[in-house]
């Protein structure tokens, strides 16, 4: 299994998918970049996803989770999905945590990328499923985390920079 998206050019996150785009809630840019999955296992139900940066542990002492999300039925979201379509669940992200801005109702979409301190490599992963989730929009990853165990059939990630 892969991922494919034209949010990554020359290795980098286009500049509309984080502090430097247009779209906003607050402070957190919202405007979540489009991908799709391929080679998918036979008898996958759904897909979760993961978009972390661990660059920021050094900086704020934690990954910080830019997105999470469940119950996607299709190998594929187009760009802005997160504000523009309901058809899957989206978790809290940490623009809802001690150091974000934004309430857990407000945070559970993509939270796009703002690094303080120059380029961090930002991970989306992609989980395939043999099931749908039991959550509900507002959970956070651990959440997730745990209920995907034993329903898991597949997992890949792709990377890409993006810059202060």
């Amino acid at each position: 299994m892969y991922i494919t998206t034209d949010a990554i050019q020359k290795g980098r996150f286009l500049d509309r998918f984080g502090s430097r785009g247009e779209d906003f809630i607050g402070d957190m840019p919202c405007r979540s970049f489009g991908f799709a999955v391929h080679d998918v296992p036979e008898g996958t139900k759904s897909f979760a996803l993961l978009f972390e940066d661990k660059d920021a542990i050094p900086v704020c002492g934690f990954s910080w989770i830019h997105w999470v999300a469940a119950n996607i039925q299709q190998g594929s979201l187009p760009e802005n999905a997160s504000q523009e379509r309901d058809d899957f669940l989206q978790g809290a992200n940490s623009w809802a945590g001690p150091l974000g801005s934004l309430d857990r109702r407000q945070a559970s979409f993509y939270g796009g990328m703002a690094p303080p301190d120059g380029d961090h490599r930002y991970q989306l992963h992609v989980f395939a499923l043999d099931c749908l989730l039991p959550l509900q929009n507002g959970f956070t990853y651990n959440e997730m985390y745990f209920a995907m165990e034993g329903h898991l059939l597949a997992q890949t990630a792709i990377t890409g920079l993006y810059g202060a």
